[in-house]
């Protein structure tokens, strides 16, 4: 059954130029739908790129609509500092 992502998503961006982080969330959780639809406001072309930006990202963390994690890596402290985040 398609589904559609329509939870206000990205709806501050659209509207004022600057997303909230819930609505960042929304977007990232919209990589499960088949489609994320985005409501109107003057900022709506940078609400796009931003939602395209995001779905692109999350896709890395997706197998067939289904989450995957990345993983786990233990320090050793035999191998020195531990490694930094990026």
């Amino acid at each position: 059954m398609p589904v559609i992502w329509a939870t206000q998503v990205l709806e501050t961006l659209a509207k004022t130029g600057l997303p909230s982080r819930a609505e960042i969330t929304d977007a990232a959780m919209g990589e499960r739908a088949e489609c994320v639809m985005l409501n109107k406001g003057p900022h709506i072309t940078e609400a796009m790129r931003t939602l395209h930006d995001i779905l692109r990202r999350m896709q890395a963390h997706q197998s067939k609509k289904r989450p995957l994690l990345r993983a786990l890596r233990a320090w050793d402290p035999s191998e020195g500092e531990p490694p930094t985040a990026g």
